[in-house]
């Protein structure tokens, strides 16, 4: 009597191991993208950027990050940082000359990617949650 084999292909990880990803707790901390919510006039205020990123660069805080709106072109606009000393990090001048431009007004929601060299890829999202796109 002969004996079948049988191969069976699946989409499994191979050997029939179980392995699982280690819990987020232990994977270091990468924080590429953030978005913040604009609660107040941006040519009045500086904005502030969400607690982890200040806690992200805690140690390598940049004096100045450039912005780049999303498929706009090369054109980078400065805007200096500052951190208060107590874990927070604001966008300042050079701020409120991108919200022009770009039409950041109350409401918008604008997000941030991170792509090296501190220059910040940002899109911009109105009120009703449609993405701006500009020429």
């Amino acid at each position: 009597m002969a004996s079948t084999s049988r191969t069976r292909r699946g989409r499994g990880r191979g050997s029939g191991s179980s392995s699982l990803p280690p819990p987020p707790s232990t994977l270091p901390l990468i924080i590429e993208e953030f978005f913040i919510v604009v609660y107040e006039d941006p040519l009045v205020k500086k904005v502030r950027t969400p607690k982890k990123i200040a806690d992200y660069l805690d140690g390598q805080e940049p004096a100045k990050v450039y912005l780049r709106a999303a498929d706009c072109g090369p054109r980078l606009w400065t805007v200096e940082v500052l951190f208060d000393g107590q874990g927070r990090m604001y966008l300042d001048k050079g701020w409120e000359k991108f919200t022009i431009a770009h039409g950041v007004d109350f409401g918008c929601y604008v997000h941030f990617k991170y792509e090296g060299d501190d220059v910040l890829t940002v899109k911009v999202f109105d009120g009703t949650m449609c993405r701006r796109y500009y020429y």
